[in-house]
């Protein structure tokens, strides 16, 4: 029996070929592989001596050769296959183990040329792992050595390595090589065009199974993605607390892309997916106080970001009340001896936490059978195609918090109102069917006077009730992005109650 050996992760790899040894097997070998394995005193084959040909073009071209595919590839149990075999003066080759060139490390490198990229994709790696995986029922084949002392007990227990372990190590391979494709095919795409092509294939790592996904009989996993942008979730390190659930991920995913939208000291608190209370202050301190306020009943059991480093003052509010999880760029000393003294709560360090996504991030939804993808929701609105279409005219503080409200009702679930003041929210209404009930949450949940207050949707009002339980209200300016075939309604209707209304012509679903 014979087993081609060549690794770039050669952990294990002595070990396994020495075992393999003993157990009857003569090792082939190419290029690093085989002077590891000489230098550990295993004898080891060349391919070359069995191809006839060296290794050529830099290494480019050495097991491409039929000598060693038509080994791996020949049916055993069909004799027109053994006899041309003979006859090419050709052995079996019966178990490959090979793990491809570091293409993933190679562009995690911030000095990566595209040379560098190019020179590290695998050809005849893939090659030799597709073909022995085609013919799992002659041949062991293994790419992660981490299967190594498995398929060495198997050979051990049974005397071979079953049919169901060579199918689950030949499925490994298709999705290792799938994997390593679809990298290639991502890192080449990305410096051409944001438009995905006709064919699109994901690849993302596991990163951990989590206890359960959003109800308890539900299982679930998180992954992610090769090179994840500066500022993304999968970045955080978990300082304190126990493991993040499936919800805990989501929903602070959610709070983390709001936060994204303000450069100021921003808090803002999320549960169940949308916001609850956001506010800007001149400190973080200031900010967390505004978004508690603005909702402390559902901030209760939320979560909470801070694009700011949390200090003794912040930690000891935070101490106030249950919280599933604070993200922020930083904590100080004296916060996390606060913040430890609850073990429930769950504390995570971003240090990229306003870091803006990639501009040419995609958005990615799955539905049944198939996929829908997006271009991401950037920016709230262009300045320069905003329009007052009332008589009234919004002043600059109102502007301010009109500007303030849109970033939040981004982020609420269409159809989703928000009511704000001096960069605080006060009241808001997501995920409505319908835009007033919207509006008579976000009126009904404020806390505060809405009396001067400024609202902001985002999408159109469909009729004048809007407005005008708005201006029963006391609301002094409304921003929306207008299109609606009434929008004449609600225009009447704002100047009969003397609110400032502000059209962006950019709509902000969010489903």
């Amino acid at each position: 029996m014979r087993a081609l050996i060549s690794v770039s992760d050669k952990t294990g790899v002595i070990e396994f070929s020495k075992g393999l040894i003993d157990r009857g097997y003569e090792i082939l070998s190419t290029g690093g592989t085989a002077k590891l394995l000489r230098d550990a005193g295993i004898s080891a084959t060349d391919v070359s001596e069995i191809t006839g040909f060296a290794e050529c073009l830099d290494g480019r071209v050495k097991t491409l050769h039929p000598a060693v595919h038509g080994g791996i590839l020949a049916r055993r149990e069909l004799d027109s296959h053994m006899s041309k075999l003979a006859e090419l003066g050709i052995e079996t080759i019966d178990l490959v183990a090979i793990n491809l060139y570091p293409f993933k490390d190679t562009i995690l490198r911030e000095d990566v040329t595209m040379e560098d990229a190019i020179e590290n994709i695998d050809i005849g790696g893939p090659a030799m792992l597709r073909s022995a995986a085609k013919n799992h029922r002659d041949v062991i084949v293994v790419t992660d050595p981490t299967d190594y002392d498995m398929i060495l007990n198997e050979m051990d227990s049974r005397g071979n390595v079953s049919y169901d372990i060579k199918y689950r190590l030949a499925l490994k391979v298709f999705q290792y090589t799938a994997a390593y494709d679809a990298m290639i095919s991502d890192y080449l795409g990305k410096k051409i065009s944001l438009q995905p092509q006709d064919k699109i294939t994901l690849t993302y790592e596991k990163q951990q199974e989590l206890r359960y996904g959003e109800n308890p009989h539900q299982k679930a996993w998180y992954y992610r993605e090769i090179n994840p942008d500066r500022g993304s979730l999968v970045r955080a390190k978990q300082l304190h607390g126990k493991e993040l659930s499936f919800n805990n991920i989501n929903d602070t995913n959610g709070a983390l892309l709001l936060l994204k939208e303000f450069s100021e000291p921003t808090a803002v608190a999320v549960k169940h997916g949308n916001p609850c209370g956001v506010c800007s202050a001149n400190n973080i301190f200031e900010a967390y106080l505004g978004a508690h306020d603005a909702d402390p009943v559902s901030i209760f059991g939320g979560i909470v970001a801070l694009n700011r480093e949390v200090d003794g003052d912040t930690a000891k509010e935070i101490n106030k009340i249950f919280l599933e999880i604070v993200i922020a760029p930083a904590f100080s000393q004296e916060a996390l001896e606060i913040l430890r003294q609850k073990k429930n709560i769950r504390l995570l360090e971003l240090d990229d936490i306003g870091e803006e996504q990639n501009v040419r991030t995609l958005d990615i939804k799955r539905v049944s059978g198939g996929l829908l993808i997006q271009e991401a929701d950037i920016g709230i609105y262009d300045e320069s195609e905003l329009r007052v279409v009332t008589n009234a005219q919004p002043d600059s503080e109102a502007m301010e918090d009109m500007r303030f409200a849109m970033k939040v009702a981004k982020y609420a679930k269409s159809n989703g109102i928000v009511i704000a003041k001096n960069k605080k929210t006060l009241g808001i209404g997501p995920g409505q069917v319908n835009r007033i009930w919207a509006v008579e949450n976000a009126v009904k949940q404020s806390l505060e006077s809405t009396e001067g207050a400024v609202l902001a949707s985002d999408a159109f009002f469909p009729f004048d009730d809007c407005v005008e339980m708005a201006g029963k209200a006391g609301i002094k300016a409304i921003i929306q992005p207008g299109g609606s075939i009434r929008d004449e309604d609600s225009i009447k209707k704002a100047d009969e109650t003397g609110i400032a209304m502000v059209f962006t012509g950019q709509r902000h679903f969010r489903h």
